[in-house]
């Protein structure tokens, strides 16, 4: 693995967060009026000590945490990767144990004071937004996949933050803010995977009013902890009928202590992440929220940020693959010179830079959607505005309905390309990459399951699909985001073309009137408006920059959405023959 830190050298991140980026909304939606500074000014308290004041104070703020995050991953853990991959998990009579070499490097983490980057400030952590929680999981994405998924299961004390009781979160999320309580969400069954308002794991309330969970839950990664640290399993489980669907669930905390780990799966990757098998033999657990909305509301809601981090797992996966595929091929030789000289080479490496781009812009344009409707509810909330008032809030209103579009629109598009970067990545290695002797073989085995956990890619679409018909109507909101971006600034007649092609497109869907064949043509039209949405982003992003950067970006822009108007043109295609055979058969 290149070492070095992961931050400061990705020229493509770097751009995102100097010039493209717009921080002031970021921060104004998430410090609000410095209310966390103004805090420390007036109480002195410690957890405040570090919150920033300024905008200036911010973005530097938010910069540090970003240095030091890809410091420790370029420079400390993926030098480490291979042989934690090799050296993996152990198990025995319940426990499971981690390689040394990476419960050191967390440790290190935890000494830079960065572990918490997703929990508040007044809870002990970072207190960042979403955009800078995003880039964090990229940076130590790239230096291990299974390393990245650990601090992200240390963060899952967000969703306890969020819909816990007061005192639920004074007792667990201080402790998980200082890394002595782990997290792990508890939702797929042995024989529940994405149909998860059909499980069957049951909690009942005992003479006590203490709530008793019986069952098995599996694919549950981090449930035993990690080496010697509790965690807390975030669990969905049934209080209602076994036939009341979605609203007879409810969401509870259980210690990990409670349950027992009945055996880790042997994976093809993701060697030190560990998935686990979870029985409850009537353990105790505490209600989060209320009483049936454990799927609808609370489950929901951390399954969105995780697919959101995923999403940011593969983003940085996929730059791993590409940084190593530039390096082999710039030093390997054939025919008299580097292979990266070789035409068909060379195209590899530019599809796998403009895909980079590409999959980086849609990332943090997901992730602004959640500082701009989430955070800026929260700051509403905390000056007392109660749920109507924010309900009124225009633009909350239309960055929440774009959240929900953009968040498994990016989690389907990225995974899918990180899994192409990494196959074409290996490619370039020749047979040298099927071995363990290059970091590509780990690579390609790690990123395979990002466009499956989480919801797989077809669930993303299904996710998707409804937001782009309704978004693209008369007055819908996707409608408005584009005619909004695309007079900010002059975009190319090219990216105008492929926004008319995507009209046409949903327009030929819409009409479809057999059920099952508008869920067969679905990822046709997803595929369409993230190709659309992903170039009118990159354009956006070349106007923001300057000189070479700015022409570089630019022809980046030109090809992407070259490549757009070929692939809109198919799908629109491949739906008219469907529609046609559609009318001949019915």
């Amino acid at each position: 693995m290149i070492e070095t830190n992961y931050f400061s050298d990705n020229e493509d991140l770097q751009e995102s967060f100097q010039s493209i980026l717009d921080w002031n909304e970021i921060i104004d939606a998430f410090e609000g009026d410095f209310h966390d500074h103004k805090e420390y000014q007036k109480s002195g308290k410690e957890e405040f000590a570090m919150a920033p004041g300024s905008y200036e104070d911010a973005l530097e703020y938010y910069k540090s945490i970003l240095e030091s995050g890809g410091d420790i991953a370029g420079k400390q853990v993926a030098p480490i990767a291979k042989d934690m991959d090799l050296e993996g998990l152990k198990y025995s009579s319940g426990k499971v144990s981690f390689p040394q070499s990476m419960v050191k490097a967390i440790n290190q983490v935890k000494e830079a004071g960065i572990l918490p980057y997703s929990i508040g400030r007044k809870h002990g952590g970072l207190g960042v937004p979403a955009t800078v929680q995003t880039m964090m999981m990229e940076l130590f994405s790239r230096a291990d996949a299974s390393f990245a998924i650990t601090l992200g299961c240390l963060n899952l004390a967000e969703t306890i933050e969020r819909f816990g009781s007061k005192e639920m979160i004074e007792e667990y999320v201080p402790q998980m803010a200082d890394g002595k309580l782990f997290g792990a969400m508890a939702l797929t069954e042995p024989n529940y995977g994405s149909d998860l308002p059909n499980l069957q794991t049951k909690a009942i309330k005992d003479a006590d009013g203490i709530w008793r969970i019986t069952g098995a839950k599996r694919f549950i990664t981090h449930g035993c902890g990690f080496e010697g640290i509790p965690a807390v399993i975030l669990t969905l489980a049934r209080t209602g009928s076994p036939t009341s669907g979605a609203r007879g669930l409810s969401f509870f905390l259980v210690k990990s202590a409670d349950v027992f780990i009945a055996g880790i799966e042997k994976k093809m990757g993701l060697h030190c992440s560990p998935t686990c098998e979870v029985v409850y033999e009537n353990s105790p657990g505490i209600l989060i929220g209320e009483e049936g909305y454990g799927l609808v509301r609370y489950s929901m809601a951390m399954m969105n940020g995780a697919r959101l981090s995923i999403a940011a797992q593969a983003m940085g996966i996929a730059t791993a693959a590409y940084m190593e595929a530039q390096k082999y091929a710039s030093a390997r030789e054939q025919f008299g010179k580097t292979i990266r000289n070789i035409p068909a080479v060379r195209k590899m490496l530019s599809s796998m830079d403009r895909e980079i781009s590409g999959m980086r812009a849609i990332l943090f344009e997901a992730s602004r959607s959640i500082d701009l409707y989430h955070w800026k509810s929260e700051r509403l909330k905390e000056r007392g505005a109660d749920e109507k008032e924010i309900r009124k809030d225009d633009s909350i209103r239309k960055w929440e309905k774009l959240a929900n579009l953009l968040t498994p629109l990016s989690k389907y598009y990225i995974t899918e390309l990180a899994n192409k970067i990494a196959y074409d990545s290996l490619q370039i290695h020749g047979g040298a990459g099927f071995t363990y002797d290059y970091d590509i073989s780990r690579i390609y085995r790690d990123v395979r399951i990002t466009n499956i956990y989480e919801g797989t890619t077809q669930l993303q679409v299904v996710a998707a699909i409804g937001g782009v018909v309704s978004g693209m109507s008369a007055k819908g909101h996707l409608r408005q985001y584009f005619e909004e971006e695309f007079s900010q600034f002059p975009v190319s007649s090219l990216l105008q073309e492929n926004k008319e092609n995507l009209e046409k497109i949903v327009e030929s869907f819409a009409a479809i009137e057999n059920s099952s064949l508008r869920d067969e043509m679905a990822f046709e039209v997803v595929q369409s408006t993230a190709r659309v949405l992903i170039g009118l982003l990159l354009e956006r992003g070349a106007s923001k920059l300057k000189a070479k950067a700015k022409e570089r970006k630019e022809l980046i822009a030109r090809e992407y959405n070259l490549e757009s108007k070929s692939i809109l043109a198919a799908n629109q295609i491949e739906i008219e023959n469907r529609k046609g055979q559609q009318l001949t058969f019915v």
